[in-house]
This record gives structure tokens, C-alpha cells and sequence, in this order.
């Protein structure tokens, strides 16, 4: 059985957790900010977890991570 390529976008952008979720950081945040909230765009600097729905997609990306 070949081996399977890692999705080298995925894993440059995201993370796995010790407890095996899945960590990024949010969109959003490069330009046009002056209409957006100081409020908004300093929860925009911390990472989240990806959403259930997303993950297994990702999971398939990075099948070594």
C-alpha cells in the first residue's frame, strides 16, 4: 500500500491538539480592517478549534499529522 501525500496547505495552516482536534486561526483578519471592531479583531488573533464538520476533510489531508 503507497503511502498518502500530506496536503502541504493544510498542514502549513493547521494543527493538531494533543487530544487530536484540530487547531487554526481565524479568517478575516488581513485587510479592510478599519470597519471591523478593535473588539472583533482581537478575537480574530486567537486560534479555535475547527469545526466537527470540517475536520474530517482536514483529517484526510493530513493523514500523518
Amino acid at each position: 500500500m503507497p503511502k498518502i501525500k500530506t496536503h502541504r496547505g493544510a498542514a502549513k495552516r493547521f494543527k493538531v491538539t494533543k487530544n487530536g482536534k484540530v487547531k487554526m486561526f481565524h479568517a478575516y483578519k488581513s485587510h479592510i480592517l478599519n470597519k471591523k471592531s478593535t473588539k472583533r479583531k482581537r478575537n480574530l488573533r486567537k486560534p479555535t478549534i475547527a469545526t466537527p464538520a470540517n475536520e474530517a476533510n482536514l483529517r484526510k489531508m493530513m493523514p500523518y499529522k
